[in-house]
């Protein structure tokens, strides 16, 4: 992926296939990712995210070079991404068991 892109975008890390708004982004102003010039549609809040690329359903999402969750729909370059096209993926760490035990004639749960 080339690493130009507007001012107004931070790339966490270069594995990243979205960037973060620096600042809002007023809707109608002229984004600018790869030689790519698109108009933003509706205002983007600073912190949110940007697609670095085109991605697919099914496709992972990076962001600090980890995977944060998957693409829902179709996200094209420059799309805002957030829960309406995208998914977490998390899964605990732990399994959560009833654990039962006696001890001294005395049950404890």
């Amino acid at each position: 992926m080339t690493d130009q892109y507007d001012a107004r975008l931070l790339l966490l890390h270069p594995d990243d296939n979205v960037f973060v708004t620096r600042a809002k982004i007023a809707a109608g102003d002229s984004l600018s990712i790869a030689g790519n010039h698109m108009a933003v549609a509706a205002a983007i809040l600073p912190g949110f995210k940007v697609a670095r690329t085109s991605i697919r359903p099914g496709d992972s999402i990076k962001k600090y070079g980890a995977h944060i969750g998957s693409a829902t729909a179709h996200i094209s370059l420059g799309d805002v991404v957030h829960t309406d096209n995208m998914k977490s993926d998390y899964i605990p760490t732990y399994t959560e068991e009833k654990i039962t035990e006696y001890t001294s004639g005395r049950k404890i749960s």
